[in-house]
């Protein structure tokens, strides 16, 4: 069987994540390239807490972990999962755990200025966590910068049509231009 391959689309909230996500998966249907996606941030969606597990990390894992299961005994291979923080270095051993130890990662982290971020959030945070997320956002911004390793491919959604990122983004992974065996 071939090796699992992940594409991790990370960065602050309101960079686009998700929505480039969708659009990766779109382009990839297109061309006929078999893959799951997955919403990171949902996986852990809990409250409170589990106990011994106050950021939730095991249990992202073992869902993480359950699912994939699921997609590789169906076959698939390639797996797009958007969340905040999966392209920081210590993610790796987590997709190491859940699809196998000689999974092949691609990550890229989505960028966007201040201004770019607070109008996004301000049309989607409608309740009342818009000025924690902004804070929140930025905080997380500052810590991928600061700990994304060299070989993640930086790309700015500022001003930028999402099919022109999913575009950068899939040539990133090279899945569409070649087809394992299988799905």
């Amino acid at each position: 069987m071939d090796p699992a391959e992940v594409l991790l689309i990370g960065g602050r909230s309101g960079v686009g994540k998700t929505t480039v996500g969708w659009e990766v998966a779109a382009r990839l249907r297109v061309a006929e390239v078999s893959h799951a996606i997955i919403e990171g941030d949902f996986l852990g969606q809990v409250y409170p807490a589990p106990e011994g597990d106050p950021h939730g990390s095991e249990l992202v894992e073992r869902n993480l972990t359950d699912m994939w299961a699921n997609y590789a005994r169906l076959g698939y291979r390639r797996l797009i999962y958007t969340n905040t923080v999966s392209v920081l270095p210590v993610a790796a051993g987590m997709f190491e755990r859940a699809m196998g130890p000689t999974v092949r990662i691609v990550r890229v982290l989505l960028t966007a200025s201040d201004a770019t971020v607070g109008q996004r959030l301000a049309r989607r945070e409608l309740g009342s966590e818009l000025e924690q997320g902004l804070r929140a956002s930025a905080e997380k911004g500052r810590l991928l910068d600061k700990r994304a390793s060299a070989d993640v491919l930086r790309v700015a959604t500022d001003g930028r049509q999402v099919v022109d990122i999913a575009r950068e983004v899939v040539a990133a992974t090279g899945w569409a231009g070649r087809r394992p065996p299988g799905r």
